[in-house]
């Protein structure tokens, strides 16, 4: 079973299966995230959409370069979850099913390849407080834990 975040589905709606993958990227003691602004300004874990007849790892190397301008190494799947959301760009009710990883930011490109979004350091707890969604929250809460330095 996969856990399920944010709203049940609505009755009688009918959704769209849409897998997606995204990224934790720390690195010296922060999280990579991105702000999508149109339509509505939202923190978001970098990725997106895995394509039709396209893997997941080649689909979180391009969505993450595309939302934040940087290149990832070593992604290492952490879990999934799903959730149902009205996705305003495409018009469309989709069941999102979110593949988590944890990665790498190895260096900078360039901007953003994707207008809109903008990449941001914010530290784990941050992030776990103000991410856009309940499922992303959850995982960059773990990570916040795991960062924690001990007592």
């Amino acid at each position: 079973m996969i856990r399920r975040f944010g709203d049940s589905p609505e009755k009688g709606q009918q959704y769209r299966m849409r897998p997606g993958a995204y990224a934790l990227l720390p690195r010296d003691g922060k999280l990579l995230i991105t702000c999508q602004y149109d339509p509505d300004p939202d923190l978001q874990l970098p990725g997106g959409g895995i394509d039709p007849g396209e893997s997941p790892i080649p689909a979180l190397h391009r969505e993450v370069y595309e939302e934040t301008g940087w290149k990832i190494s070593a992604p290492r799947k952490l879990g999934v979850f799903r959730r149902f959301a009205y996705m305003p760009e495409y018009d469309l009710w989709a069941e999102k099913l979110c593949h988590i990883y944890l990665a790498r930011p190895l260096r900078r490109i360039g901007p953003p390849a994707e207008e809109g979004h903008e990449p941001l350091w914010v530290s784990p707890r941050d992030a776990a407080a103000r991410l856009g969604n309940a499922g992303d929250r959850h995982f960059a809460a773990q990570l916040a834990s795991r960062m924690q330095p001990p007592r």
